[in-house]
């Protein structure tokens, strides 16, 4: 490897070691958050951490594809030296997960190959997909296709038809009863569905029409009681049909007739 390639590489690796730094300390922060702070945490806050983890991880696939970035898996790892004994040094670049670099751990760390499981069947299915037909495998490879566009059509759909419906029953929805709102015009314009009100009955003698009797009649109402007294002429005149009460002073004789007329109208009727 040439000098310049040498930078290059150098360069890459750091400016990459440091957005994963950054990628690290703010998922690490986001986790403290949920784990201490989920009370007190709301909606837009998490929405905000995914955005900040999402965008550090659209800058680092970037700088990964950048032209000047060197294509990682032409390098290769070597390990220089295994021991078993424990290493300060390592221990604090990989902030206390590998405490030792032995001949245990050494194979899961620089590990560019599957697990043999793993491995194992991905031959099997490889074996099997090389025994099918081309035309065989064309038809299978459609089928799947076709299922994968209908069940993409049916999901964009459903979200269509949920949407619209949202919209329409928000645009439906009715703020008021128009039952209520016509009962209460007819009750303000007509009086319709309300209780008369309690007219009270004159005191203290005897009341014909003719004459009202002071404070009998309710200000603003259209109710007038009338009263009349009969004279003293015809109180004498009247003597011999219904003699007089005696021995109850302060009494008007019951030969006064009473005689109150109201109106039939209705005070809110026009």
């Amino acid at each position: 490897m040439q000098p310049q390639e040498e930078k290059q590489l150098e360069a890459s690796v750091d400016a990459i070691i440091s957005r994963v730094a950054d990628l690290k300390s703010s998922l690490a922060a986001f986790i403290l958050k949920l784990e201490n702070e989920f009370e007190r945490m709301n909606w837009p806050s998490v929405l905000d951490n995914f955005a900040l983890v999402s965008g550090q991880l659209n800058t680092l696939n970037k700088l990964l594809r950048n032209e000047k970035t060197p294509l990682l898996r032409n390098q290769v790892i070597i390990p220089l030296l295994l021991s078993p004994d424990r290493d300060d040094e390592l221990m604090k670049l990989t902030e206390g997960r590998v405490p030792v670099f032995s001949h245990e751990v050494v194979p899961d760390h620089l590990r560019t190959k599957p697990d043999p499981e793993v491995e194992e069947q991905e031959k099997q299915l490889s074996t099997e997909a090389a025994r099918l037909a081309p035309d065989v495998a064309q038809k299978h490879i459609q089928s799947l296709n076709k299922m994968c566009s209908n069940l993409l059509d049916k999901l964009n759909n459903t979200r269509e038809e949920r949407e619209s419906e949202s919209g329409a029953s928000r645009q439906n929805k009715q703020t008021f009863n128009p039952a209520d709102t016509n009962a209460l015009l007819a009750a303000i314009g007509f009086g319709k569905g309300l209780s008369k009100p309690i007219r009270p009955t004159p005191q203290g003698g005897p009341v014909s029409s003719g004459q009202p009797v002071p404070g009998a009649s309710l200000q603003g109402g259209p109710n007038i009681a009338q009263v009349s007294i009969q004279s003293g002429s015809n109180q004498q005149g009247m003597q011999g049909q219904v003699p007089p009460q005696q021995g109850q002073p302060g009494k008007m004789p019951s030969t006064i007739k009473t005689n109150i007329k109201s109106a039939s109208m209705h005070p809110y009727q026009r």
